[in-house]
């Protein structure tokens, strides 16, 4: 009866201090202390240790569920050899994010359709996310569509604000966003409230000097410019696209078969290796 009481008790004051990951396991760990005869400090420990492990388990993937990062998009499956001109050693250096996200600093990704510029965004996101950054990947035109819904109900600065506890905002096809006064304005002020104080990254498949087809005011285009190349780092990923060109592979490989195949009983047919974005 007394061990009973006292673990209702114990449970009752894990309770109070938030201690939910102990409160989960403190039985089979003095179980296991009693077993082995550990010194008091040496349990203390092992229960502190898992409760900050648990801790960070539930961050990270809560923090996952509000990225919305592209699901399977991973730095161990990019494939570095298709596009030569991005050192892995460089990547892995920016997934550390202390230097630049600490200054607000950005990071633009540029290059044709098919490059795998938003396999990489997304998987740098996983990366600095799982070292205790946040992260929010948006496609743009997504996210300018709620920011005008924001200033329509004159909440933009609000809406805006709420996207400062990212510490890496990553907009997907930047260059995509319509050449539109209203969309525009608003994709201009959320730059311009990002600047120096909380980090982008960019993918989009026009240069710079083409940018002036999303703003419809050079010295809007300029000034954009300016504020996202400032503190920043360019990667070019200036390759053919994964995309066409797997399936032309296909298309050779398949040169001189039949038509149609059967597929022989009992043999599995694999599945098509996903595209990057």
């Amino acid at each position: 009866m007394s061990h009973d009481f006292d673990a209702t008790r114990l449970s009752l004051l894990l309770n109070d201090l938030r201690l939910p990951a102990i409160k989960q396991i403190w039985s089979s760990f003095a179980e296991r202390s009693d077993t082995e005869g550990w010194p008091a400090a040496r349990l203390l420990m092992a229960l502190a240790e898992h409760e900050i492990a648990e801790r960070d388990r539930r961050r990270v993937e809560r923090h996952l569920r509000e990225a919305r990062l592209l699901p399977g998009k991973t730095l161990e499956n990019f494939d570095f050899d298709a596009v030569p001109m991005v050192s892995r050693a460089h990547v892995s250096a920016l997934c550390a994010g202390d230097g630049w996200l600490r200054n607000g600093a950005n990071l633009i990704l540029l290059g044709p359709p098919g490059g795998g510029k938003s396999h990489l965004s997304s998987a740098i996101g996983l990366s600095l996310l799982e070292t205790g950054w946040k992260v929010l990947f948006a496609r743009t035109t997504d996210l300018v569509q709620r920011l005008q819904v924001a200033r329509r109900e004159l909440a933009l600065e609000s809406a805006i604000n709420r996207l400062h506890r990212f510490d890496l905002l990553i907009l997907d096809d930047f260059a995509y966003v319509s050449k539109n006064q209203a969309e525009t304005s608003v994709l201009f002020e959320l730059i311009s409230a990002r600047y120096e104080n909380r980090s982008l990254l960019i993918t989009a498949n026009q240069p710079f000097g083409d940018w002036n087809k999303v703003f419809p005011d050079p010295a809007m285009t300029l000034a954009a410019v300016d504020r996202l190349v400032h503190h920043s780092t360019i990667l070019e990923l200036n390759v053919e696209s994964y995309r066409r060109r797997t399936a032309l592979e296909r298309k050779q490989q398949g040169k001189g078969r039949p038509a149609t195949m059967a597929t022989p009983k009992n043999v599995s047919v694999p599945p098509r290796p996903e595209d990057p974005q």
